[in-house]
């Protein structure tokens, strides 16, 4: 993207980009919840969104510091920089185990006890683990050869789809109800809207100056970094449910001061600095009650809700919901604020 000549060629990169996002977000919670150990899933799960917070945070970063390069240099580097990360991580991920449930599905008994051997608290851990994963895959629990022959249905979860969909029993139905749900209000809250959209934002609240508004815009990716690093140390040790209900209540009452906030001074004729106060504040305190619960635990729930046999596909599912809400409410965002007010919106 760093490099386009004309739309199209960005467009292109983007497109490219997007399936990466979707792939990651979609493998990180699995992979991790079928990685770590049952001691300290909860935190594992929940640090993939440290790192993309702290992404947002270090793009937010780059862009106030390529902010006084020329227009036709700017955005090149802004998109260009990403070009590190993805190195790392793709080298990472040459060093990254394979899933013991991918490992079993293949037949690859071996290869799956001795990942599970790695990553688990006790050798008696590993071998439960283990147990589960074969009875998933429907192989006898006397088995104990290295490597097995597996029905074609197993090794590619063909049937799971039919019983996510056509015959779900009441207990899958309500599952996956509950994956669907917790993905779809987590982005229908607005957070996009209000990080992406924070310099807008800011400038409706009254501040003026491009410089201010990328400085405020870059404590709010402190504040969202920081508190979802909260939220990973406290996900074990206080449960999933209060931190959810904590971070809903959180982000309603900050979601009202600012769009109150923000219909007060749409509405004055004069400056009002307590207003513009009240809409830094409610902004910041929107993405910390978020990244305290709805934002890591979202994928945290949906990633431990499934049976291990309907898990790949079902948070699959929770994905792409996920991303068609904050697909589009980000394109109708302005639309939206445009015809109710930007108050209004929020």
């Amino acid at each position: 993207m760093g490099f386009a000549t004309n739309y199209w060629f960005l467009m292109f990169g983007r497109f490219v980009a997007g399936i990466g996002v979707g792939y990651a977000l979609m493998i990180a919670p699995v992979y991790t919840a079928e990685v770590a150990p049952a001691s300290c899933r909860g935190f594992f799960t929940s640090f993939p969104e440290v790192f993309i917070n702290g992404g947002v945070l270090l793009g937010y970063i780059s862009n106030y510091a390529f902010s006084k390069l020329p227009m036709k240099l700017r955005w090149r580097f802004m998109l260009g920089i990403g070009v590190i990360p993805s190195v790392l991580l793709g080298i990472g991920v040459l060093a990254m185990p394979e899933s013991p449930r991918w490992l079993v599905m293949q037949g690859r008994l071996g290869d799956a006890k001795r990942v599970l051997d790695r990553t688990s608290d006790t050798l008696e851990e590993s071998k439960t683990r283990l147990a589960d994963i074969k009875e998933a895959a429907g192989i006898p629990q006397d088995c104990q050869d290295d490597i097995v022959s597996v029905t074609r249905e197993s090794s590619h979860g063909s049937g799971v789809w039919r019983e996510l969909f056509l015959h779900p029993t009441p207990t899958v139905l309500h599952i996956l109800i509950a994956a669907i749900g917790i993905h779809f209000f987590q982005q229908a809250s607005g957070i996009d809207a209000v990080v992406l959209y924070s310099p807008r934002i800011y400038e409706k609240a009254g501040i003026t100056k491009p410089s201010y508004r990328l400085l405020a815009t870059i404590a709010v990716g402190c504040m969202k970094t920081f508190f979802t690093l909260v939220a990973t140390f406290l996900v074990d040790k206080i449960g999933r449910r209060i931190l959810l209900l904590s971070s809903c209540g959180g982000m309603i009452l900050s979601l009202l001061a600012l769009a109150t906030g923000l219909t007060i001074i749409d509405h004055s004729d004069h400056m009002l600095k307590w207003a513009i106060v009240v809409c830094v504040c409610a902004t910041y305190s929107t993405v910390a009650f978020f990244s305290i619960g709805m934002g890591p635990l979202a994928w945290v729930y949906s990633s431990e809700i499934f049976p291990l046999r309907l898990r790949a596909q079902g948070c699959s599912i929770g994905v792409a919901v996920n991303r068609a809400v904050s697909g589009g409410i980000l394109m109708t965002f302005i639309s939206l604020y445009k015809a109710i007010s930007i108050g209004g919106a929020f």
